[in-house]
């Protein structure tokens, strides 16, 4: 009796059948056969399913997915995974950084959407590169409407596209890795960060619970020092970060949220050494301004 395969069936029910697999399912399918390969590897099918995954990439007047460039399989390996950690910044010799970013941000509640939207960024003016690195998807002059939510329940991608080379990156740890409250407004703050290059990406997602919105998302780039890393620091980080390895695994939220809290230790433990440090120079003064002092009035004393 002959042997019945997956690949004896219909390639227009194969592929019916591939379109309705999430991105890994597909990419594990892709590697079965060539047949399935060939077929997995359809565009139109990568497409639907990034779009279903990030609706920002659809925000745009034209859409991200519609350059050459960027292909949707491509762009699905890059964001889809979490990037290395360890990815050293290029050298300031390199000339290989892209004149423009597009950021791609997407807010879920319990798994559904509730505020998608792509930024266009020029990263060639000397603005930028010597600036404090800050994109702003919100700004408080204009909040998105989100009644009844639960900041600790909010999930957020934000990928980093650029258009030049097709390659992405997604600087988001997709859960929260801390929820904690505004010193001065009482406002909630969702915290979203990967730890890259020694670096921290930090997205805060501001919520005004009285008023029902989002007031502000925004993505921030500290060095471990906590001070603001430039616009050509974080641009280096980024390409680094879009052509090296990613990592995969149910357990990588957890291992962000790890990282997260390391650095916000090495942080504290920085500062606190250098205040120690400071104290300590401080008392030295302050026994050489005494010694001096004594050493005045004795010699008048003695004269």
């Amino acid at each position: 009796m002959p042997t019945t395969t997956v690949e004896d069936l219909p390639a227009d029910v194969l592929a019916c059948a591939l379109r309705r697999l999430d991105g890994p399912s597909l990419a594990a399918a892709s590697c079965a056969t060539a047949g399935l390969r060939a077929l997995a590897s359809d565009p139109d099918t990568w497409r639907a399913l990034c779009l279903a995954q990030w609706p920002s990439l659809e925000t745009q007047q034209n859409s991200i997915l519609g350059s050459a460039a960027v292909s949707p399989q491509r762009l699905f390996a890059d964001a889809f995974p979490f990037p290395s950690d360890d990815a050293a910044p290029l050298a300031a010799s390199d000339q290989c950084l892209p004149g423009e970013l597009i950021f791609a941000v997407d807010v879920y509640h319990k798994g559904a959407p509730i505020f998608s939207r792509a930024v266009e960024t020029s990263t060639s003016s000397s603005w930028f590169l010597t600036s404090p690195f800050r994109v702003d998807a919100v700004d408080c002059k204009n909040p998105v409407p989100a009644a009844s939510i639960s900041p600790a329940a909010l999930e957020l991608s934000w990928i980093v596209v650029d258009p030049r080379s097709g390659r992405a990156v997604n600087v988001s740890s997709r859960r929260a890795v801390a929820v904690d409250r505004h010193w001065y407004t009482g406002e909630t703050l969702a915290r979203f960060a990967v730890v890259l290059g020694g670096c921290k990406f930090e997205a805060t997602v501001t919520c005004s619970e009285e008023a029902g919105c989002l007031r502000e998302v925004s993505l921030t780039v500290e060095d471990a020092d906590g001070a603001a890393a430039s616009g050509e620091c974080s641009l280096r980080l980024l390409t680094a970060a879009m052509a090296g390895p990613r990592k995969g695994g149910e357990k990588e939220g957890e291992q962000a949220k790890r990282r997260y809290d390391e650095f916000v230790r090495s942080k504290r433990g920085r500062k606190e050494s250098k205040a120690r440090r400071e104290v300590l120079v401080d008392l030295c003064c302050s026994a050489v301004s005494a010694v001096a002092v004594i050493s005045f009035l004795a010699s008048v004393v003695l004269r």
